[in-house]
């Protein structure tokens, strides 16, 4: 199994994360399932640690 988002040092930027979790959703026609499921629960953790810290730093920008 694939080491926890925290385990892979520093977080990413949610919007670089949030284009990871779109384009796997896209390449799987939106449904998922076993490692591509792992993945997205992995990326949607790693997206939602993203966030908070950006939220903390104030670098949260607004997208429509």
């Amino acid at each position: 199994m694939s080491p926890t988002p925290q385990a892979l040092g520093p977080v990413r930027p949610a919007a670089v994360v949030n284009e990871e979790i779109r384009a796997l959703v896209k390449a799987a026609g939106g449904w998922l399932y076993g490692e591509s499921r792992q993945r997205y629960v992995l990326l949607v953790t790693e997206w939602t640690e993203a966030v908070a810290i950006e939220h903390r730093r104030g670098e949260i920008v607004e997208t429509v």
